[in-house]
Order: C-alpha cells, then structure tokens, then sequence
C-alpha cells in the first residue's frame, strides 16, 4: 500500500529530518537509510515499523543537518608515526631508493590518526525518536485516507454487481419460453412437428431447464456480496481474507454466465466480471 509520511525538528543548531515512504508489495520489505550515529538504533527503528506498517516496501530515512558543521578533532600517535617513520626510511636506505614522502605514506598506515567516534546522546535520541513518531504518523495517516477512498470505490463495484444480479433476476423468467420454442422449432425441422411426443418433449424441457437453474448461484453470490462488505467494515488487516472473498465471487459470478444460456443475461454476467476485476486490482492496495 502506498504511503508517505515526513517530520522534522530544527533546534537551532541541528535540523532533524525523518522521511518514510511505501510502495505496494505483499510483504514488508523495509529499508533504511541512517546516519553512521543511528546505526546502534537500526533495530528499534526496524522493529517499530514492522509493529505499525505491516505491509509495503518501505523506505524509511533519517537526515541531519548541522548549520555549523565542524570536522571533528583527529589526533596523531606521534610515537607510531615515528616508528612507522623510521621503518621507512630503513627500507628506503636498504633498498638504494628515493626517499620522497614518506611522512606522507607513514600518515596513512593504520592507527596513525584517529577520530572522534560520533556518539548521540539521549537526549539527542529522544528528539529524534519524536521525529520518527511523528512521521510515523503522517504516514499512517496518508494510508488512512488512501484506505478511504478505496473503500468507498470497492463497496461502489460491489454494489454494481448486486444490481446486475437484480437485473439478471428480471431476464431469467423469459428464457423459459424462448428456450422452449428454440428447442420445439429444432424438432419439427429435424424429425417434424407430427412425430414429436409432446408429453416426453415436456419432461426432457423441465429437465434441461432444471439444469440451467441459478437460484444457487444467485444466493450465494449475495451471500458472498454481503460478506464482503462486512469484512471490510473491520478494522482489522483483512487484505488477504477480502481475496479470497471475491475469488469466492468469481465462482459464483463464472457460474451465472455458464448457465445463463441468454444474450442479455451474459451480458449483466459480463458486467460483473469486468467490475470484479476491478475490485481485485484495488484490493492489492489493501492491508
């Protein structure tokens, strides 16, 4: 599900910027761009969203800005560098070769100069961590109102297909008779309208017709219609159950047109299919 979510504290010396955006996927897939500072706090960031997001691939990143930035003090082991200094100079003499930069090259061998380690104190930690929590929640609330709109556009399609089942409804009395005079008009042309066993021919026409009743189908596709509904009336993540609802629709909406056996009726079943479709492209989009 896609969402986006961005605060930020400025203390006067230091602006803080928290910034978390998400794209569709059916996993949490998290990623996190901290500062060298924050490494030591990857866990308990990670562990938040995956508590609160659940779902998406998310990118989650964390922005300082100093106003006056100053290179941290670095200080020089004097006693190595003259040793390593020392060292080179030896090699230099043994090897009957020039002896230019080697306070350079000595500089560079390891533990020569060292660094301040940057530390966040926490206090520091604490105005961050509210930045977070603030972003946290401008994300969730985008999803929230994301989520709104696919709500009212989901019941929307389902309510198209409720009322096509009305109107299918209306169209399934009149099949009878055509069905009828279909199957009568093959006869008499086939084997002639004197030798058709009229009592039979009304038997072998209820059974036929028998095979062609939707009153399950149309049942249980209301059924699953207002389950749908229901569920998604939940506050609970039901982004997977609502699924399997609608491939329970489908079931039944496939069924319909399988039997309709009527232009006008295939084409309501049609309507369904293409509104269905729909629901299901939306529904990748819910938790």
């Amino acid at each position: 599900m896609t969402g986006y979510g961005i605060a930020s504290f400025d203390s006067g010396n230091t602006k803080y910027t928290v910034e978390i955006k998400s794209l569709n996927s059916k996993f949490l897939e998290l990623s996190l761009r901290l500062p060298k500072i924050f490494s030591e706090k990857e866990f308990q960031l990670r562990n938040e969203c995956s508590k609160q997001i659940e779902r998406g691939k998310v990118n989650l990143s964390i922005n300082v800005e100093q106003s006056n930035s100053t290179v941290k003090a670095a200080g020089i082991d004097t006693e190595l560098l003259k040793h390593y200094y020392a060292q080179l100079k030896t090699v230099s003499e043994a090897l009957n070769e020039p002896a230019h930069n080697l306070l350079q090259l000595a500089l560079g061998l390891p533990e020569v100069v060292k660094y301040d380690e940057e530390t966040i104190s926490e206090e520091e930690w604490k105005v961050v961590e509210k930045t977070f929590q603030q972003a946290l929640a401008a994300f969730q609330q985008f999803r929230s109102d994301e989520g709104n709109v696919l709500e009212q556009d989901i019941k929307y399609r389902i309510d198209v297909i409720l009322q096509n089942l009305k109107l299918v409804e209306i169209e399934e009395p009149k099949r009878v008779p055509v069905i009828r005079e279909r199957l009568n008009q093959f006869l008499s042309e086939a084997v002639g309208r004197e030798s058709i066993d009229q009592n039979r021919f009304e038997q072998e026409l209820i059974y036929y017709i028998d095979k062609l009743d939707i009153t399950e189908e149309k049942i249980r596709l209301k059924s699953h219609c207002d389950y749908f509904i229901e569920t998604l009336k939940n506050a609970d993540a039901n982004g997977k159950k609502l699924g399997f609802i609608s491939q329970e629709i489908g079931r039944e909406i496939n069924t319909l047109g399988s039997k309709a056996n009527d232009a006008n009726m295939q084409k309501l079943v049609v309507g369904m299919k293409e509104e269905l479709e729909k629901i299901k492209e939306q529904l990748l989009n819910v938790l």
